[in-house]
């Protein structure tokens, strides 16, 4: 796919489906329910920065290939795009596992748009392939990096996709075995 969407002088569309859902970090202008197909939301990515360190890594979200995701979509104006893609290159591209992409995406109202995207780059170290959910929650609960605990983080994704109505089965066990701990 293309980058020109991410370069080009007009309102920018980001897709959200980790983090970015309950703390962008940039100005929006509206926010809505989205869907892209063909991808997924998955504990794929090592953590060594945020949420883990290179001795003990944890796992944060990247899409990986198949399936759909359901997630949301920011529009951020014109007079912000080049600003917004800078600060999101900052921080998603920070270790390279993310690949930006501009993919189609449709929002809950039936609009197809066309928007910002980090996909997991299965190619890279820090790639995790599909792993036992036992050994996702290990993971998941040694890893604290400069952004504070891994189990954290996965329960604010839970949190946040449910209260947008996104049931994700696998954020909804881990979030269960965090919680009864």
């Amino acid at each position: 796919m293309t980058r020109r969407g991410a370069d080009s002088p007009q309102d920018l569309w980001v897709f959200g489906y980790g983090s970015l859902m309950w703390k962008p970090g940039f100005v929006f202008a509206d926010r809505h329910k989205a869907l892209l197909r063909g991808w997924r939301r998955r504990l794929c990515v090592y953590t060594h920065v945020y949420r883990g360190t290179k001795e003990r890594p944890g796992l944060v979200l990247g899409l990986d290939w198949g399936g759909a995701c359901r997630g949301v979509a920011f529009r951020v104006d014109a007079a912000l795009h080049e600003a917004t893609v800078r600060y999101l290159r900052e921080r998603e591209l920070v270790t390279a596992v993310y690949i930006e992409r501009v993919l189609p995406v449709e929002l809950g109202d039936g609009r197809r748009i066309q928007a910002l995207a980090y996909v997991a780059d299965r190619a890279h170290g820090q790639y995790a392939p599909p792993m036992e959910r036992s050994a996702l929650l290990q993971l998941v609960r040694q890893g604290v990096g400069k952004s504070g605990e891994n189990g954290e983080y996965v329960l604010n994704t839970r949190d946040h996709l449910r209260g947008l109505g996104i049931v994700d089965s696998e954020l909804e066990w881990l979030s269960a075995q965090l919680r009864a701990a």
